[in-house]
């Protein structure tokens, strides 16, 4: 399934943090931090202004961003969790 989303909109897939930590113990998911990275898998065409102009976004498709803990909304695409949220919840972008 394809998914646009619109305006200054973004579509993240969540990136989970490995299971295990450096003793070896198991973290069960109940007590799991939600994850504040992500890959955006979407973006929207931007935010327009009042004049009409549309602002370009500052995020593209594949780049790993940081976002709120709360950010977004959780969304099911094909049995696969993912967040859209705005473009102003995303803090910045991981560079390599």
């Amino acid at each position: 399934m394809n998914i646009k989303p619109l305006g200054d909109r973004v579509l993240v897939k969540p990136i989970e943090e490995s299971e295990q930590v450096r003793g070896g113990i198991i973290i069960p998911d109940t007590a799991k931090e939600k994850p504040q990275q992500g890959e955006v898998k979407a973006v929207g065409p931007g935010k327009r202004g009042e004049d009409g102009t549309v602002w370009p976004m500052n995020v593209a498709v594949g780049q790993i961003v940081l976002y709120g803990k709360y950010a977004g909304t959780e969304v099911k695409i094909d049995g696969e969790d993912y967040l859209i949220m705005s473009e102003g919840d995303i803090y910045g972008i991981v560079e390599k």
